[in-house]
């Protein structure tokens, strides 16, 4: 400013000498009066004398006006510094200002309150002393290199009171550069945002959840059965399951008789039953009222029929409130998705179309959409209690199929099947009782039953002098991998008296796989209790023969699909020798089940398959329709001349397996 100056000053008096000495010069050249150029160079100095007098007052204005401006852009700056500190003292947001180092400078009021320390406490240090340790240092490399770039950076972040506790902040940094572009400070403003969190959180939970029963309301449910509804779309049909639409049978007269408290009350202890039968992969929530919806993942028909049993016994329990005593009852409505709905608009209209139907049968039931499916759950469910007193009556009793020496055409042994002798409905397939066993988990009761039932008509057979080598028994896979199969075996040997190397226990391959190294531990411990293993349906699991030499059994069974189609089926004549021979390398013998016509008996002597069972043979009966006769009935070749006792044909595999 003050070198503008000076060159303003000097162009003026090169301009005014240059004006004073010109003008003398050219009135004596022009004029020869001296009172001419006398008059001239007065009006000449009156005019220079005004117009430097206007010049300085022109100049003297702009400099009165710019020193005006400067005082009013003063004041203002002085007002906005006033405000900036008072924001600074009282915002309620944390400030915070480092150099360029990142050392703490200033901090305002508000980071005091929020963070707990004193200001003595946090100048001089970095920013690092809030840290929380929650987040990576690549957390903390992009914060910076955001600063670096753009100069500016904004985003949640943990921090940690003086006292320990963290909190999240919204934190907004920015990068303050001079006039030269060089770097000088951070000024940080953030906002502790826990509470607004929280509040967020509480917001969302009111939003979705039932507040008198703290369990999913219909709108939260929707979006959890929609998504469900959408991965069963995509999935395999194992992932279809059930919705159960569960509603209070006459509960409004409990509101208008008791009130309101009262019908509160025992909404409460309902959900609370219903949690009490709620596993993994269910979802119950509050629709409405007295309306509970229970969504189960990959659910059959028969366990959802089961779910809605346990929990309309549950219901049927008194309800004790205010000491007093309460019985209701509940209707229950199954539909299945995606089988009966492809949305949940329609799948909630099909469960409320079965929960119609439940209450318009009398109530304190339940129904599936399907009338069909109906019925047949209803069946199943009958079957699994009728099932349960078949156990308890002794309804189940075992059934005797022949085995024979394929050579001799000798019965050598028997095995014993399971069945059911129904007071009313008669006998009752295996292929309709069975699987409901296995669901329930009678089937290990059943086994139990039926192993010592054999061991005792066996042991009763020898007594009389029958030429028997072995009693064949099915194990199941829920009792095979209970662990304590030896135990209960050796019972079961020691009361009924038969003698070990007399039973043949049949493992299925399946089961054998479903716990490799366990089913090796419990094959093993069986061995030493002297009984012999068989291996059944050899050839539809998945063992390697690895594993098939570790166990160590002493039979296999070749499956019935492989028997049924020889001698004709080339694939079936193929795994059919393959299995004999790799058993015999083995040193195990093979049983052929499912011998129905000579040929096939003939084509399994000729490849010497030792032993073979089937209806060819004999149908399994109960041990006194037995027909005890020395050869096969079916003739195949067999031969006519008597063999040795079979209890010497069969072949020792090693010291440790005993005789049959």
């Amino acid at each position: 400013m003050h070198t503008k100056l000076l060159v303003l000053c000097l162009v003026y008096c090169v301009l005014a000498l240059l004006w004073v000495f010109s003008t003398d010069l050219l009135l004596q050249r022009l004029l020869k009066n001296a009172f001419d150029i006398h008059t001239l160079q007065v009006i000449g100095s009156c005019t220079s004398v005004l117009f430097t007098a206007l010049l300085l007052y022109v100049v003297g204005r702009c400099h009165a006006s710019r020193m005006e401006h400067q005082r009013k852009a003063r004041s203002l700056q002085e007002i906005y510094l006033r405000n900036a500190a008072a924001i600074f003292e009282s915002t309620l947001e944390g400030v915070i200002v480092t150099d360029a180092e990142r050392h703490i400078t200033h901090i305002n009021p508000a980071l005091g309150h929020i963070t707990g320390y004193a200001e003595s406490e946090v100048l001089g240090r970095t920013p690092s002393l809030f840290s929380s340790g929650l987040h990576n240092s690549d957390f903390y490399q992009d914060m910076w290199h955001a600063l670096s770039e753009r100069r500016f950076w904004s985003g949640e972040i943990w921090n940690r009171r003086k006292s320990g506790e963290l909190y999240a902040q919204w934190q907004t940094i920015r990068a303050v550069y001079d006039d030269n572009d060089r770097l000088t400070h951070y000024i940080g403003v953030f906002s502790d945002v826990t509470l607004l969190k929280r509040s967020r959180e509480d917001l969302a939970y009111l939003t979705h959840y039932d507040q008198l029963l703290d369990l999913p309301n219909r709108l939260l449910f929707l979006e959890l059965a929609k998504q469900q509804l959408e991965r069963s779309l995509t999935m395999d049909s194992k992932a279809g399951g059930a919705l159960l639409l569960i509603d209070l049978d006459h509960f409004k007269n409990i509101n208008e008789s008791l009130g309101h408290n009262t019908g509160d009350a025992l909404l409460k202890e309902f959900a609370a039953r219903l949690h009490r039968c709620q596993s993994n992969g269910m979802v119950l929530a509050r629709l409405d009222g007295d309306e509970l919806a229970l969504l189960v993942e990959q659910c059959s028909a028969e366990r959802a029929a089961a779910l809605a049993q346990r929990i309309l016994a549950d219901l049927n329990q008194v309800f004790i409130l205010q000491e007093q005593e309460l019985f209701i009852s509940a209707s229950i409505g199954i539909a299945f998705y995606p089988y009966d709905a492809q949305n949940i608009e329609q799948l909630l209209r099909n469960a409320d179309s079965a929960l119609f139907k439940a209450k318009a049968n009398g109530r304190s039931t339940y129904a599936f959409y399907s009338q069909e499916l109906t019925s047949q759950a209803c069946e199943r469910v009958q079957l699994a209690t009728s099932l349960r007193q078949a156990l308890e009556q002794q309804q189940l009793v075992p059934y005797y199929q022949p085995i024979h020496d394929l050579k001799s055409g000798e019965i050598v042994g028997f095995e014993a099947l399971a069945r059911w002798q129904h007071p009313e409905q008669g006998l009752i397939s295996p292929a309709r009782f069975i699987p409901v066993a296995e669901e329930t988990g009678l089937i290990a009761a059943i086994d139990r039953r039926i192993l010592e039932q054999a061991c005792r008509q066996t042991q009763a057979w020898l007594n009389e002098g029958r030429n028997l080598c072995f009693i064949s028994v099915n194990i199941s896979s829920r009792l095979f991998h209970r662990g304590e199969l030896d135990i209960q075996v050796a019972k079961i040997l020691a009361r009924t008296g038969l003698p070990a190397h007399r039973l043949i226990l049949e493992i299925t391959e399946s089961a054998v796989m479903e716990d490799a190294e366990g089913a090796m531990i419990q094959l093993d411990r069986l061995r030493k209790l002297g009984v012999s293993l068989a291996i059944d349906d050899f050839g539809t699991g998945y063992s390697s023969l690895q594993r098939l030499k570790r166990m160590n059994v002493h039979k296999l069974k070749l499956d019935q699909g492989f028997v049924k189609g020889l001698p004709h089926d080339a694939g079936n004549v193929a795994i059919t020798r393959s299995v004999i021979t790799l058993a015999h390398n083995l040193g195990l013998r093979v049983v052929a089940e499912g011998i129905e016509l000579p040929e096939q008996a003939a084509f399994l002597l000729e490849h010497h398959c030792d032993l073979g069972q089937g209806y060819g043979f004999g149908r399994p009966q109960p041990a006194v329709n037995i027909v005890w006769q020395s050869t096969a009935s079916m003739q195949y070749g067999q031969s006519a001349m008597a063999a040795r006792p079979a209890v010497d044909r069969l072949p020792k595999r090693s010291a440790q397996v005993h005789t049959q």
